[in-house]
């Protein structure tokens, strides 16, 4: 499943204001993190930075923003909305710059450099934010406005600010005293501890681990590219000779969807499904255990059962129980259709003249083995139709259709990585709206899956700040100087991130805390998985689907095809997320976890959901890095929470008659530009005039 925004830092505090390029950072000159920005349009100064510059930068971050709100706890001044809310929103620039470079780097291109800097930073970050967050100076004068709320006369995006600040605090621990105090703060440093090494032991697993064969005959029907592609991973692990084939998603999925070695196909299977849980030095089961129970003790203090309650009390669905009263309503139909695949795939493993059950490393070969025989449809096929610079126009050019927008590609801009491409995004009318990178092949320094980072926040509150923000992915580079063909999934991906980045960069908000995609977790995913839709719709194809050599666009009957092969797995592609998701509620839904062993209280979950053998959580526990080190901890539910608006949403646009319907599209930037200026069902019935229904969501499905 693709990926959002990181978590920058533990804390609500943690993305604050960001300087616009002609505001001064008055520090040193030898660290460009601690300098003034003089880039094209005040972008950070990638190519100067070192990865010596961080740490220090850090530091005096810290510095500054403690500083910072000291000087507003010790105003004599009574507290106001200025002094006080808009003070908060303004600390820590030079702090929140540091972490925005730093974490965007070194999600993408790390090095053991810069996660050692991760490892002392992430503990110092947690204490910082502790000292912010529980402080209760700060909290007394947020409290104080919070109080006079109705008597301020302050606009919606004020009131708003000051109601979810209070809240947050309270939800931070403010209230705790001595001991449960000090107690909080141990387990928040701990916690920092544990999801850094929690991820940087999965990213060590993943690069370790590969399948080599010298033998032409396991590579199946891959394509030429791949086989490129895995030639040149052998010789970069040091073979003389052969085909190499590892767990990035690239890499792994091709051949189990296309190798006839049965044997090798579960060595690779089993590799990625046993990642960090072989009782090694990067085994991470003793650090979940930890982790949950670090995490149950925290709720306790703050007074709630358990950390699904804490997370979900801020978010669209509140609480743990509508959280899974949703998901029950989709399970039972998602699970019968894929025990039905598994029928149709048991039959075809006959014909193969196999005499033996079912495995999870057969499900995707077997797939395409029907898709074959009953669809006479080869994903393959579809790869020369979706070269991975032909797709990204594909989602510019239907940005412009719906918005108006013009993307242009910038020259000589700083990058952290040569294979970057940034792009000046402007309206219609040429006014610049802000800057995006793309970021696009798999690297061995790169954490799976794709993401959007944001660099620079929209806001209005000291003149006009514009958007910086990228999209991450994991694409496989071009080989021998052929092209970068992406599978029809790997092209949902590039729209769905640009659907994040779109979020970002039509925000229209005062303050930069609410801008883009600071909204909640169930409401973050839906922006991004609208723009899935358009994507396979034929006229959308039309604009960008086109042969890399011949520049044929891809043939109406190959879309239908495509269409209804695509809709045989989709009770696999649904009960595979949604393991994953009810395993995350199951480890947040503890109430106590002191006896609690990971491999064993895995199995126990998906035993009581009736998950089928064939079919894993698309993250186990041990590589599941959502929610063990990012910041979807009892949120992975959200994306088929958004789903469901963003199936309703684009029924929305169906019902005009135009998939590219002006004032549908108007409505809907509306809402993007929103942030999280407005609660998030709230904005939602006021661009579609109604509550999202479920029916949408199960038909795209075809659970209905």
């Amino acid at each position: 499943m693709r990926n959002a925004i990181p978590i920058l830092a533990a804390g609500m505090l943690a993305i604050a204001s960001c300087q616009s390029p002609d505001q001064k950072i008055a520090m040193n000159t030898e660290n460009p993190l601690l300098s003034e920005w003089r880039t094209p349009f005040g972008v950070p100064p990638f190519d100067l930075i070192k990865n010596e510059h961080y740490l220090p930068a850090f530091e005096q971050g810290m510095t500054a923003h403690k500083a910072e709100i000291d000087a507003i706890v010790n105003n004599e001044e009574a507290p106001t909305f200025a002094n006080t809310m808009e003070a908060i929103e303004r600390a820590g620039a030079l702090l929140n710059n540091t972490s925005r470079v730093f974490y965007a780097v070194a999600g993408a291109h790390t090095n053991d450099v810069l996660d050692s800097v991760r490892t002392v930073v992430s503990p110092l970050l947690s204490q910082h934010y502790d000292y912010i967050n529980l402080n209760k100076g700060l909290f007394e004068r947020v409290k104080a406005i919070y109080n006079q709320l109705d008597e301020l006369g302050l606009h919606a995006e004020q009131e708003r600010l000051v109601s979810e600040s209070y809240k947050d605090f309270i939800r931070s621990g403010v209230a705790l005293e001595g001991e449960e105090k000090i107690r909080l703060q141990t387990i928040n440093s701990r916690l920092s501890e544990l999801t850094t090494k929690f991820g940087q032991n999965v990213l060590v697993e993943t690069n370790n681990f590969e399948v080599h064969t010298s033998n032409p005959k396991d590579l199946g029907t891959l394509t030429s590219s791949l086989v490129s592609l895995a030639a040149a991973e052998a010789t970069k692990r040091g073979h003389d000779e052969g085909w190499s084939f590892t767990l990035q998603r690239p890499s792994i999925n091709p051949f189990l969807q296309y190798s006839p070695n049965r044997g090798l196909r579960e060595k690779l299977f089993q590799g990625y499904a046993m990642r960090a849980d072989n009782d090694n030095a990067n085994d991470n089961k003793a650090i979940i255990e930890e982790i949950v129970r670090l995490r149950v003790e925290r709720a306790n203090l703050l007074g709630y059962q358990t950390h699904a309650a804490v997370r979900l009390s801020s978010s669209m669905a509140q609480t743990p129980e509508a959280v899974l009263g949703f998901m029950d309503q989709v399970w039972p139909a998602a699970l019968n259709l894929a025990k039905a695949e598994r029928e149709a795939l048991t039959k075809e493993m006959k014909k193969d003249g196999v005499d033996d059950v079912l495995r999870g490393s057969d499900w995707r070969y077997y797939v395409e083995k029907v898709r074959k025989a009953k669809y006479n449809f080869d994903e393959d096929v579809m790869r020369p139709y979706f070269e991975f610079t032909a797709v990204r126009d594909g989602a510019f050019a239907l940005a412009n259709k719906l918005f108006g927008v013009q993307i242009k590609e910038l020259a000589d801009m700083p990058k952290w990585h040569e294979d970057q491409q940034v792009f000046e995004v402007l309206e219609a009318d040429g006014t610049h709206i802000g800057v995006l990178y793309m970021d696009f092949f798999a690297r061995d320094s790169k954490r799976g899956g794709a993401w959007m980072n944001s660099m620079r926040s929209q806001s209005k509150m000291d003149g006009v700040v514009t958007p910086v923000v990228t999209n991450n992915f994991n694409f496989p580079a071009p080989a021998a100087g052929g092209p970068s063909l992406l599978s029809f999934t790997e092209s949902q991906t590039l729209f769905h991130e640009f659907g994040h980045a779109l979020h970002g960069l039509f925000s229209n908000v005062t303050y930069p805390s609410q801008s883009g995609t600071n909204v909640p977790r169930d409401f973050v995913e839906f922006p991004s998985q609208v723009m899935e839709n358009w994507m396979s719709e034929p006229e959308v194809l039309k604009l960008y689907a086109k042969h890399y050599q011949t520049g044929e666009v891809i043939p109406d009957e190959l879309v239908q095809k495509m269409n209804e092969a695509n809709a045989f797995n989709e009770g696999f592609r649904t009960v595979e997320y949604m393991s994953a998701a009810y395993l995350d509620m199951a480890w947040h839904s503890l109430t106590q976890a002191d006896h609690v062993e990971a491999r064993a209280f895995e199995k126990q979950a998906m035993d009581q959901m009736g998950l089928i053998d064939q079919i894993l959580p698309r993250y186990r526990s041990g590589y599941f890095n959502h929610i063990f080190s990012g910041g979807y901890s009892a949120g992975y539910y959200s994306y088929l929470w958004s789903e469901l608006l963003d199936a309703d949403c684009f029924q929305a646009f169906k019902e005009t008659g135009d998939l590219f319907d002006q004032e549908t599209a108007r409505k809907y930037r509306i809402l993007l530009s929103k942030g999280g200026s407005q609660e998030g069902m709230d904005l939602y019935r006021e661009f579609r005039g109604k509550t999202p229904e479920i029916g949408p969501l199960l038909e795209k499905k075809g659970l209905k």
